[in-house]
């Protein structure tokens, strides 16, 4: 338990700045000898806490997206209810096969942030409009990106934080701190979802003394990584996030 303590610890703060720390606590359950489909279900239930702090501690960072994320929640909560249904008819292997090429691509994209925002914001000043301006187009691709990033989560809820960042730094005029707060409000939405519908219908297979260690040290991992994490400037979380992405991606390509 002190272990699973250690690897709920480490996902709440990893959630927090990028998202993935069920790369870190589901390997550790496997390990330690606790069945897969268990692991999968302790564990989500268990991060739901470490979502909630985390988006409490970034909350001065939501101020001013509203007029936008109460188009995206809807998405995140639809998508994850799709999701949450094709894990109980397809076998977790279809997406586990594509995850790589989807976080590949995430990857690109938060890299290649900084530059698009550039680009979009000479056209809209070659436009006459506002930089700030978030035209009907680009809103249409952000809630349907937001909607099959929520579909992704609630199946295969590894990476889906840098999946989120990724879409929103290539169709947003956003800093990359403002991103990662809508982020941890959306991936929360996702997750809830996603516990809610393994206590439903599994509530035998979930073991809740492992669920209930990994919620009290990923509430005070969470907690942790929005206290410092906001400290980072953009560069720096940015290199953070490909780091972390990178690993993830090396342990995907490994199962």
């Amino acid at each position: 338990m002190v272990l699973v303590a250690l690897a709920g610890l480490g996902a709440g703060v990893i959630n927090a700045l990028v998202g993935s720390g069920t790369l870190i606590t589901f390997p550790t359950l496997v390990a330690l000898g606790y069945p897969p489909v268990t692991s999968t279900m302790s564990n989500a239930v268990g991060l739901v806490a470490g979502g909630v702090s985390a988006s409490w501690g970034y909350r001065a960072e939501l101020r001013g997206q509203w007029d936008r994320l109460r188009w995206q929640i809807p998405a995140s909560l639809l998508g994850a209810v799709l999701g949450a249904y094709l894990l109980l008819h397809l076998p977790e292997k279809v997406f586990a096969q594509i995850v790589p090429a989807l976080l590949v691509l995430a990857l690109v994209m938060v890299v290649a942030g900084p530059w698009i925002q550039s680009w979009a914001r000479r056209q809209a000043e070659a436009a006459g409009r506002s930089a700030e301006h978030v035209t009907p187009v680009r809103k249409v691709l952000l809630v349907f990106g937001t909607f099959a990033v929520g579909v992704y989560g609630g199946y295969f809820t590894a990476a889906q934080g840098i999946l989120l960042v990724g879409v929103m730094g290539a169709l947003l005029p956003e800093s990359l701190q403002r991103m990662n707060a809508a982020k941890n409000l959306l991936a929360l939405v996702v997750n809830v979802v996603a516990a809610l519908s393994y206590t439903l219908v599994a509530f035998g297979r979930i073991s809740w003394p492992v669920a209930g260690v990994i919620a009290v040290s990923s509430l005070f991992g969470g907690w942790v990584g929005a206290r410092y994490g906001r400290r980072l400037s953009p560069n720096v979380l940015r290199t953070v996030i490909v780091l972390i992405g990178l690993i993830g991606l090396y342990r995907l390509m490994r199962v």
